[in-house]
């Protein structure tokens, strides 16, 4: 499927938190750094400052700006244009120093990221990609391509929704999931597992053993 116009569930919405900590991602491949403005509003940048190619997620965030670690040279919120040079503030940032923005949606519980800047909106279905009231069971970090993690879906009896791409529906150990891919790297995947299950009930812990149960499954299928 072509990236420019994939959303893909990178991080669970709670994880960046506004005005605060800068979170590392990945979507097919694509280092990502995933922040907040002040306001709330989500962010996603290539993971690289275009002034020395320093880690964003090495940074930190000022008020609505991303600020880099190395020459704290930082970058607005939306245009990613460098705004201000602390070791010169009186001179006017370079128009052609702008950080690489790509589209983000706030839906369901997680942050969707598509890889380009421009294009229509986040379609609503992602707000249904996850039942309303279902908490995030956990996050499984995957050493398999995303395709492994399909055909072991697809074993388990999961089915993808036409709604959404990505996401997949069924139960572990008798509580309905829905499961989230995110194809991060040719070797790597996440799954974010949502459940019919309240956080320390007796269901959602038999949720979590029955997903460490599933990961086991997918990278011992995936190494041979």
């Amino acid at each position: 499927m072509n990236a420019s116009v994939t959303w893909h569930p990178v991080a669970p919405s709670a994880e960046v938190r506004a005005g605060a900590n800068i979170v590392a991602g990945f979507a097919e491949g694509q280092e990502l750094a995933l922040w907040r403005a002040a306001d709330g509003t989500p962010q996603a940048w290539e993971n690289r400052c275009p002034h020395r190619s320093v880690r964003f997620t090495l940074g930190q965030v000022i008020d609505d700006r991303l600020a880099c670690a190395y020459h704290g040279w930082q970058y607005e919120a939306g245009s990613g244009a460098c705004v201000r040079i602390p070791a010169h503030p009186a001179m006017q940032a370079p128009r052609n120093v702008c950080a690489k923005v790509y589209a983000t949606a706030d839906a369901a519980g997680m942050l969707w990221v598509r890889l380009a800047a421009d294009g229509p909106p986040a379609p609503p279905e992602l707000a249904a990609a996850v039942p309303a009231g279902w908490h995030l069971a956990r996050t499984l970090t995957l050493r398999a391509a995303a395709s492994g993690v399909r055909d072991a879906l697809d074993r388990r009896g999961f089915a993808p929704t036409t709604e959404t791409p990505g996401a997949w529906q069924g139960t572990l150990d008798g509580t309905p999931v829905v499961a989230l891919l995110l194809d991060a790297q040719p070797q790597l995947s996440f799954l974010h597992l949502w459940a019919d299950a309240a956080p320390g009930s007796d269901a959602m812990a038999r949720v979590h053993l029955a997903a460490r149960q599933l990961r086991s499954e997918i990278e011992a299928a995936s190494s041979h």
